[in-house]
């Protein structure tokens, strides 16, 4: 165990110990993207009691649980991975019938969304049994809560998740022409070796922004919005930037304005170059009569985009 840790798995017992854990259940447990600081004091507990804890790879998950203190027996790790899912939720289903606690943790991140996980939890759920999950960790989220790329309006409120395109062909076509009829948020996900090709896919879009988001949690993590047609030229600026895993925002396609609504725009653009914010937005609605909540979240938007145009994060 790292000495670091020493204490961690200590609290956890005694912060989460109180609650009832019933037997028979599948506890889904999200697991690290990068930081091991980032497991809950729950997790950690429930790791601990767990009789057989399934996940994508033992050898990863057992180097996981060897780092806080946890020691499993090689028989109560098992393998549960996208290849022998289907199969390996019997296993699982049948473990849970004998009133095991199993715990299900994929590589990293939260299990199920784009990681194994669904179907085993649809398998067992079908059978009638027990599913109760222990939230943590996504990368998803992580990049969602510091891009500023999920709208308020009514129209574009929330965000979809999309997770990784297909390779190549008509279904990829297809799949692009989704994103740009999509007016909300989509969230992407992409491997090293594809996100060139992403890039490259993207670019039609022009000015439409999209947030890269790579290596979240690691030390050389890195947030960066750019318009979709600059973002080839970016990555190749630095060979560095291809590197790591990768969550892509496309941001929504911000709406035609009418000549009234580009006229307020404009002139909050200009006040915005020599006052503050809220200085700004309250001249501009007394100048053009357009509402204030209107402009502040067009000055918001202004803001980001100018900070991001001067690379900032």
């Amino acid at each position: 165990m790292s000495a670091s840790f020493a204490s961690a798995l200590a609290a956890a017992h005694d912060a989460a110990a109180g609650q009832h854990y019933p037997e028979g259940t599948l506890y889904v447990v999200a697991t690290p993207i990068g930081n091991l600081a980032d497991i809950s004091l729950r997790a950690l507990h429930v790791l601990a009691l767990a009789d057989t804890v399934a996940c994508e790879d033992t050898r990863h998950t057992q180097a996981l649980l060897r780092a806080y203190g946890i020691d499993k027996a090689a028989g109560a790790l098992l393998a549960v991975h996208q290849h022998n899912e289907a199969g390996a939720a019997e296993q699982v289903i049948g473990r849970l019938r004998r009133g095991e606690r199993v715990v299900y943790a994929s590589d990293a991140g939260t299990p199920g969304l784009s990681d194994p996980g669904a179907r085993l939890v649809a398998a067992v759920r079908e059978a009638g049994l027990r599913c109760l999950p222990l939230p943590g960790a996504s990368s998803v989220t992580a990049a969602l809560s510091v891009a500023g790329a999920v709208a308020t309006s009514p129209q574009a409120e929330g965000f979809v998740f999309a997770g990784f395109l297909p390779p190549r062909g008509a279904e990829r076509a297809a799949a692009l022409q989704r994103l740009a009829d999509e007016v909300r948020c989509t969230v992407l996900l992409e491997a090293p070796h594809r996100i060139r090709d992403l890039a490259q896919a993207l670019a039609p879009f022009a000015q439409r922004r999209v947030t890269l988001a790579r290596e979240l949690t690691k030390q050389f993590e890195e947030v960066t919005t750019h318009a979709a047609q600059d973002l080839a030229a970016w990555l190749e600026a630095a060979p560095q930037r291809t590197r790591g895993e990768f969550v892509v925002l496309l941001h929504p396609a911000q709406p035609a304005r009418t000549g009234e609504e580009q006229r307020s725009v404009e002139v909050l653009q200009l006040l915005l170059q020599e006052l503050p914010t809220k200085a700004a937005v309250k001249l501009a609605a007394q100048i053009t009569g357009a509402p204030r909540n209107v402009l502040y979240e067009a000055a918001l938007r202004l803001r980001r985009e100018d900070r991001d145009d001067t690379g900032g994060d």
